[in-house]
């Protein structure tokens, strides 16, 4: 497999979050509210999908506390006494989707900043995003706002991957050109999304890392 940086025009990467830089279970949380509610992991999947509010939260449609409210009042309906859950109860078990990151890969990152221009493009939730942050400085690497010239979280500009406005939205604000700009994401709808576009899309697919690709 050929390096992505052996591409002669390119000058800009943009870079998915999840399962790109830092490694996720997206059924841990569901797991973990589960344990908390004395729930089946099934009951919990069943209310998610019933009730999904996922996206109007990693949109910006709801904030922090409408979503914690949300995840209450969706366990209270099955006898859960979840109403006196603290907020900090809500995001741990939210957070656990985010496993040990790699350092290796944010020092990769780091080493390419003075070649290319570096995004960050994820759908995300500000819980998560704190979260990330802490992990960061814990381990004395940067915020990713410090790691990336510009960030572009789904809450915050208000659309979400593959949708090709939020694409066009990145070259347009970054004042990118699509050919000279790489994105690397491990969603195939995702990809599909950025080649609408015109951006060099890159499916990144376990075994294979970041490291893989921008060796």
């Amino acid at each position: 497999m050929a390096s992505i940086l052996t591409q002669p025009n390119l000058r800009n990467i943009i870079f998915d979050l999840g399962d790109v830089i830092i490694p996720i279970d997206l059924s841990a949380p569901i797991r973990n509210f589960a344990t908390l509610a004395n729930l089946s992991e099934a009951e919990v999947t069943a209310l998610w999908q019933e009730h999904n509010q996922i996206l109007a939260y990693e949109t910006g449609l709801i904030d922090d506390q409408d979503f914690r409210q949300h995840v209450r009042e969706l366990l209270k309906q099955r006898g859960v006494a979840s109403e006196d859950w603290a907020d900090e109860v809500i995001d741990t078990a939210w957070n656990t989707i985010l496993l040990d990151l790699p350092v290796e890969r944010v020092r990769r990152i780091q080493e390419l900043r003075g070649n290319y221009r570096l995004f960050l493009l994820s759908n995300t939730s500000p819980i998560h995003i704190r979260r990330v942050n802490q992990i960061l400085a814990g381990l004395g690497l940067p915020v990713l706002e410090d790691l990336f010239e510009r960030v572009f979280y789904s809450y915050e500009v208000r659309l979400a991957k593959p949708s090709p406005e939020i694409y066009s939205y990145v070259l347009e604000q970054a004042g990118l050109k699509a050919d000279e700009t790489a994105f690397l994401d491990d969603n195939y709808a995702n990809i599909q999304g950025a080649l609408s576009v015109g951006i060099q899309a890159v499916h990144v697919q376990k075994p294979l890392t970041i490291l893989d690709y921008l060796a």
